[in-house]
């Protein structure tokens, strides 16, 4: 399959997903001399929620990195809400940063920090908001990713690794973001608190219209979360499409990964009513 007549199939079926508010394009990451990514393509619509998969060393992190404006590519160019990442002033780059959100693998967050002022943490952009304000746009936030009120008191090491996650998620949310960046959100987590986190990450996205790039190698969220797949491979985006696509690919990654035993129980166990349900 063709990536790029996937992707085209995805942008004229996709209705409201059809403006890509992420677009890359000819991207070269690299690290001394080894070469990570080479003229990657990719292409993100507005309200759709994208899984990025890959075998380990294929550089999924460091794209998300790398579109977020956290690592400066050899070459190539990456355009979020039609803003060049890399050549937008400072002032036009801290506006466009404002506009998205990111959480990092556990989390990430500040450990002498409790988790309510972590939150807020992004907050000490907007010039002028009252530390009042700011206390209680916080512990919205904290209510909204499922954790207790009195989660907000806490510091990082007084939660489990899900709590943190959800904080971290929180903090993500803090400017009411349109584009959330999640990196391997269920890694570490019992099936049960993955599953739950799967359900809010697509409550979350479809009740308040965010786009969402997820970087993941678990097979049951892709199932129940994502609208569409991007796969990494031969340092670029290999294929795009949906779930269903993945299944006619014919490459040796590509096959063993959605074809294998892990991925069909994911199919077995999949609910028609999930990630289907929106798209």
């Amino acid at each position: 399959m063709d990536g790029g007549t996937t992707e085209k199939r995805a942008e004229d079926t996709a209705g409201d997903r059809a403006e890509a508010v992420i677009s890359v394009r000819g991207l070269r990451t690299q690290f001394g001399t080894h070469v990570v990514h080479d003229d990657l393509d990719l292409d993100v619509y507005r309200g759709e929620i994208l899984g990025v998969v890959g075998g380990s060393g294929t550089g999924k992190s460091v794209l998300l990195r790398t579109i977020a404006g956290l690592n400066r590519p050899a070459q190539g160019s990456v355009e979020v809400l039609c803003t060049d990442v890399f050549t937008a002033s400072q002032d036009a780059r801290a506006a466009l940063e404002a506009r998205w959100g990111v959480m990092f693998q556990d989390g990430a967050l500040f450990s002498s920090l409790t988790v309510r002022e972590n939150v807020e943490v992004p907050m000490h952009a907007i010039a002028d908001l009252d530390g009042q304000v700011a206390r209680a746009l916080a512990d919205l936030k904290i209510s909204m990713v499922g954790l207790p009120y009195l989660a907000g008191d806490k510091y990082p090491s007084e939660l489990s690794g899900g709590m943190r996650k959800r904080a971290g998620l929180a903090r993500a949310l803090a400017l009411d973001p349109e584009i959330v960046f999640l990196d391997e959100p269920t890694a570490g987590l019992d099936p049960i608190g993955a599953a739950e986190f799967d359900d809010l990450i697509r409550g979350l996205s479809r009740s308040l219209g965010l786009t969402v790039f997820l970087v993941t190698h678990d097979l049951d969220t892709l199932h129940a979360v994502c609208d569409r797949i991007a796969v990494l491979a031969e340092r670029k985006v290999l294929v795009t499409g949906t779930m269903q696509d993945m299944l006619s690919v014919d490459h040796p990654w590509v096959r063993d990964y959605f074809h294998g035993p892990r991925a069909r129980a994911a199919r077995d166990t999949a609910s028609p009513d999930t990630a289907k349900e929106d798209v």
